[in-house]
């Protein structure tokens, strides 16, 4: 297995589960199951005695290894050298489990539907681009952007709704974007953080040899798990690319005049997503364009940053699962922590999270009392 050689080193000091100023436990699964095995330190322990045949491959350690969240707290808060690959082990122990075709229903299931349709939602890729139906949002001949919209703003409603308002937003701030409909494929983040490296190269290097055919230079994502796989993983596989999050185009069309929102007198509090904030460093451009709003008053949670709390919809979790409900699910803690900021609405930069948070807000029965928003859907209706 990869990275074997170093999984001795971990002696599970605990820092991992933590964040930084020791606040709170920070890893979602312990968090919910406060057993050590639901752990980074735990995992680590475990991946070693399998590898050591130690211990066998068992249901209970399939659902271990495949409720990570991947959400990068272990990496952001271990005190050793070793701490960046922490989330590299448990992808390549999910690897080892794939590629011994031993793995939990759920993320066959998953992997399966991709193969084969294309996308987990089991839909013809005529469905892919219906969510621009009806919008000024064009098809993709040639403009500056490939505006790459992903599965979950292609097929999930409420991921639709977000795609078709930072869309909207972009056209009307004068960015020139396209949209690939039907011709988009799975940008694959997802498949590779379960451990089907084989598929996921298949769908990256389709992308690639589909955006280098059209000309593709630049790309905007609506998903920071999109791109997190663009800048992160397409390059060894030749596609260099240009790519932003759509905040970050945000970011510099705020700071041109180019964007002039109405006042809204408005608490909000906001939601670092874990593929934005911690795999890739971008903190400050969301809370940039929310400070950018006259009248808008951003109360930060005790968690955020590189100390947020995971939704739990990471690792491919948002599809599969595994890491399961209850009253101590992420994204439930998540907004009974946004409740105590006193913020009428939480804040996202991310399909994933926004259909993780408002399912919480809806089980705690909170609707009264908190709102989830996309950035663009608190822009937009703003604009003169």
């Amino acid at each position: 297995m990869k990275y074997e050689e170093i999984i001795h080193r971990c002696f599970r000091c605990g820092y991992c589960k933590f964040t930084s100023d020791y606040f709170d436990f920070n890893c979602p699964t312990y968090r919910k199951y406060r057993f050590e095995t639901y752990s980074p330190g735990g995992r680590m322990w475990l991946i070693r005695a399998w590898l050591n045949n130690e211990i066998e491959n068992s249901d209970r350690l399939q659902e271990i290894l495949f409720s990570c969240a991947t959400c990068a707290n272990c990496v952001e808060h271990c005190v050793f050298k070793f701490s960046e690959d922490l989330v590299n082990i448990f992808i390549a122990a999910r690897e080892e489990l794939v590629n011994k075709g031993i793995i939990p229903p759920e993320v066959r299931d998953y992997l399966k539907n991709v193969s084969i349709s294309g996308n987990p939602y089991k839909q013809p890729a005529s469905e892919r681009g219906r969510w621009a139906e009806g919008s000024i949002i064009q098809s993709y001949e040639g403009q500056e952007y490939l505006f790459y919209v992903g599965c979950v703003g292609s097929y999930d409603e409420r991921g639709r709704k977000i795609a078709r308002a930072v869309g909207e937003l972009l056209v009307k701030a004068g960015v020139s974007i396209g949209v690939l409909g039907e011709r988009e494929a799975c940008d694959g983040n997802e498949v590779r953080t379960l451990g089907e490296m084989g598929l996921f190269e298949f769908l990256a290097e389709q992308n690639i040899t589909l955006f280098k055919e059209l000309g593709v230079r630049k790309i905007i994502t609506l998903d920071p798990h999109a791109f997190n796989a663009f800048t992160k993983y397409y390059p060894d596989l030749g596609g260099k690319f240009q790519v932003y999050h759509y905040t970050q185009i945000l970011e510099s069309l705020f700071k041109k005049g180019a964007l002039k929102p109405s006042e809204y007198n408005v608490k909000v509090t906001y939601h670092d997503p874990c593929y934005l904030g911690r795999h890739n460093g971008e903190y400050e451009a969301p809370r940039e364009i929310l400070n950018s709003i006259p009248g808008l008053e951003l109360i930060e949670m005790e968690q955020n940053r590189e100390n947020s709390f995971c939704c739990g919809g990471g690792g491919g979790n948002f599809f599969t699962d595994i890491l399961g409900g209850g009253s101590d699910s992420p994204n439930r803690v998540r907004v009974r922590q946004a409740l105590e900021t006193g913020a009428e609405i939480i804040v996202v930069a991310c399909p994933l999270c926004a259909k993780m948070l408002e399912d919480a807000v809806k089980a705690e029965e909170i609707e009264d009392s908190l709102e989830v928003l996309d950035l663009a859907e608190i822009i937009i209706p703003r604009l003169p």
